[in-house]
């Protein structure tokens, strides 16, 4: 499978992508596809099987779903009927599965997407793609990778400071995130420590001549995490610490 052919899975999300653009409709790329998007001078993961991840704010949910269908997506009624406040399915006309999250995505946290969510023509902000992926507790391959593959990529901007439409790491809205709950600021803290040994395990999943230092990067972030100043629902929880469980076991959700 060739990099921008009909069976790669990126061809079939930017096309649904660039239609939703087109017609200024605010339908964004999620997962290890948007990283792609942002970071297209790294060496892409290709998984025919790999479904597509988007995200929408409930104010246009109707909308996008209509504008799906028009495009040829087929909606899963029932369960769009039942769980369309917060999530909807499809399927894509090449038969892929088509994911849209609304608002937020819930994982072993839940990361409010609407903050930042215009700033980027085709995916969601830089930033909230680096946290969906720290936020998982038990790290698979792909997710690391894409973690490293960010890190290498994007410059770690102050939101105020990044040209508009140009993607950066935001870390005022990381430092955000993390201060205001603990359980946040443990997992991606947690994740972030383990990005040197990760690497040194699996060389692998850097790359060579990328703009950035991946644990340079990481250490950056991880000081910023330490440095931030906390809520007062932040501290009151560190005092409980690991004794416990700080984040959910996210199931896989039928459709």
């Amino acid at each position: 499978m060739a990099p921008g052919s009909a069976d790669d899975p990126l061809t079939d999300a930017m096309r649904i992508a660039r239609a939703a653009a087109e017609a200024k409709l605010g339908l964004k790329l999620l997962g290890g596809l948007a990283v792609r998007v942002v970071c297209p001078d790294y060496p892409p993961r290709l998984r025919r099987d790999q479904d597509i991840d988007f995200a929408c704010l409930s104010k246009e949910r109707k909308a996008v779903a209509a504008h799906l269908e028009k495009s040829g997506c087929q909606p899963d009624r029932r369960f769009n009927n039942l769980n369309g406040d917060r999530q909807m399915y499809f399927t894509a006309p090449s038969g892929r599965p088509v994911d849209v999250m609304v608002d937020r995505l819930t994982m072993c946290h839940t990361l409010d997407l609407r903050p930042s969510f215009g700033r980027l023509p085709h995916t969601v902000d830089v930033v909230d793609l680096l946290l969906s992926k720290l936020q998982i507790v038990e790290l698979n391959e792909k997710d690391a990778r894409d973690i490293v593959q960010l890190l290498s990529c994007m410059p770690i901007e102050q939101g105020e400071r990044q040209p508009a439409g140009s993607p950066a790491i935001d870390s005022e809205r990381f430092c955000a995130v993390l201060a205001a709950d603990w359980g946040w600021w443990r997992t991606v803290t947690g994740n972030l420590d383990k990005l040197p040994g990760l690497l040194g395990e699996h060389p692998q999943l850097a790359q060579p001549g990328m703009p950035f230092d991946p644990v340079a990067q990481a250490a950056h972030l991880r000081q910023l995490a330490e440095d931030t100043p906390k809520s007062v629902k932040w501290r009151m929880r560190a005092k409980v610490g690991d004794k416990v469980r700080w984040y959910e076991l996210p199931e896989e959700v039928g459709h």
